[in-house]
């Protein structure tokens, strides 16, 4: 997810020739299109969700379509999210290898190619599943490509906290596969993920905060100080934290979830205030260490939703 390549910063790669682009790598590179490693993060807040929507194991049959569904959905959106961005990608060192950088796949083929998965996810969620679960992928897919990708993206310091609605959907296609409805549980999952994405992506932004500053994407850590980022990432994060335990006083879990969010909880607020207490201080550079709170935060997503999948059976 933050691989970089040495290439002098802000030079394009030179797009691969027709002639000099092999089969494998070509499939390689419409899977890279799609972003797995996003998705994965998607699917951990999809499939626990189901086990919990049926206070135990759900159908596996509609477990695997739903999944399938939500990876062709997420990977439309993030292939058509590379398109529109394919200009500051290239100047950007995190995002030099994509294949539309490197001319593994054209402009053109990465379009049809989101376009195609968009009407099939919904067309797949819709007969498989159920069409209210076709409807929010959609909803999602268009919320990532149109209000995140195209219209905040550029254009504001909140991109990613109103932008993050989109990963929030993948809850409430969970819940609304196996219900067919949305409820109060659902609603209050989608509300962790909210308040979880700007503290998620922010310190990833402070890493690389120059690739976006080279490309004019106005990401917080750019246009704010170290201090200012820290002390929004801890606002969210106890935001974050209260409202994971609200599962539990209104009946929907019980003791496992509740001891898994107040520990992982816990620990996450121990990072973020440390993180604002070296912002605080003035330390920069690799001494900041703002990374550790990013790859806690995939931990943190990863154990609380297990404990989503596990606490209707130990209740």
């Amino acid at each position: 997810m933050t691989a970089v390549e040495s290439r002098p910063a802000g030079v394009a790669l030179t797009p691969s020739p027709v002639g000099h682009r092999p089969f494998r790598a070509r499939i390689k590179a419409f899977v890279a299109l799609t972003k797995p490693r996003i998705i994965e993060l998607l699917l951990i807040t999809t499939v626990p969700v189901m086990f919990l929507a049926a206070q135990g194991v759900p159908d596996l049959w509609l477990v695997v379509t739903t999944t399938i569904g939500g990876y062709l959905s997420a990977g439309g959106a993030n292939a058509l999210n590379m398109y529109i961005d394919r200009d500051i990608d290239a100047l950007m060192d995190r995002t030099s290898q994509r294949p539309l950088v490197t001319g593994m796949v054209s402009p053109r083929e990465c379009l049809a190619f989101g376009i195609a998965l968009a009407v099939i996810s919904t067309a797949w969620f819709g007969l498989l599943v159920n069409w209210l679960s076709a409807a929010l992928a959609l909803g999602a897919l268009l919320f990532y490509v149109v209000v995140y990708t195209m219209l905040l993206k550029r254009r504001t310091s909140q991109n990613i906290v109103w932008g993050g609605i989109a990963g929030c959907m993948p809850v409430l296609i969970g819940w609304s596969a196996v219900t067919n409805s949305v409820s109060w549980a659902a609603v209050i999952l989608f509300a962790v993920i909210f308040f979880w994405t700007p503290p998620h992506y922010w310190p990833l932004s402070m890493k690389v905060k120059e690739d976006y500053a080279r490309v004019g994407v106005p990401m917080l850590p750019v246009v704010a100080s170290n201090r200012v980022v820290a002390r929004q990432i801890v606002l969210y994060s106890w935001v974050m934290v209260a409202v994971s335990l609200l599962l539990t006083p209104l009946g929907y879990t019980g003791w496992f979830y509740t001891a898994v969010a107040l520990v992982t909880g816990g620990f996450w607020l121990w990072e973020a205030h440390g993180l604002q207490n070296r912002a605080k201080a003035g330390v920069t550079g690799g001494k900041l260490k703002e990374m550790r709170l990013f790859h806690w935060s995939i931990t943190y997503v990863s154990l609380l939703f297990v404990a989503v999948a596990v606490d209707p059976f130990l209740r």
